[in-house]
């Protein structure tokens, strides 16, 4: 798998997590919701990168904060989201390892009432992902940005975001920016080494 599509996907499936996040909260002067998360997973990934045999054990940290601010004279809401995603990926029969770190903004760039009960959200995705081979010296590199729309449901109230519902992915609007390398090409030797 290129960098390009693992990363991309998860960049644009951060942005869907955004918007559900933009729908929780109800318009003021303030913040409408604000937070912070910690998440941890571990997995066993076979036949990585479509090597037969090469087996891995994933293990996963996602540090985030959120916020949802209203704007404008409407009170529309606008996310605001940060990540920090470490991965570090480990071959179960050698203990070669690398280690991926991206950091991702996403935020909601302009929010639209469309006047027949739906708003459209114009998205941006923006991540520098890198990995690090065992040295510590980089070996993969995938910044960039893409912009994308949204199509919610406004629940007939467009500046409250709690009755809201996500209705379609209207698609990408800017594609992917920067460079791409190949994650799979670099990493697998790493790992079989």
């Amino acid at each position: 798998m290129k960098a390009t599509s693992l990363f991309r996907t998860l960049v644009v499936a951060t942005g869907l997590t955004v918007a559900s996040i933009a729908l929780a909260g109800a318009a003021s002067a303030k913040p409408l919701e604000r937070g912070e998360f910690h998440e941890e997973t571990t997995e066993i990934v076979g036949d990585f990168c479509g090597v037969p045999g090469l087996t891995l054990q994933v293990d996963r940290t996602t540090e985030g904060r959120f916020m949802l601010n209203p704007h404008g004279p409407d009170g529309l809401a606008y996310s605001l989201e940060h990540l920090t995603v470490t991965t570090v990926f480990t071959n179960v029969a050698n203990g070669n390892a690398v280690t991926s770190v991206e950091a991702f903004l996403s935020k909601d760039l302009r929010v639209t009432d469309n006047g027949d009960g739906t708003l459209t959200i114009l998205g941006l995705n923006a991540v520098n992902a890198v990995v690090y081979g065992p040295e510590g010296k980089a070996i993969v590199r995938d910044p960039g940005q893409i912009r994308f729309e949204l199509l919610i449901d406004n629940g007939g109230t467009p500046s409250d975001p709690f009755d809201d519902e996500f209705l379609e992915f209207l698609g990408i609007v800017k594609g992917p920016t920067g460079r791409s390398d190949d994650f799979c090409a670099a990493v697998v030797p790493v790992l079989m080494g």
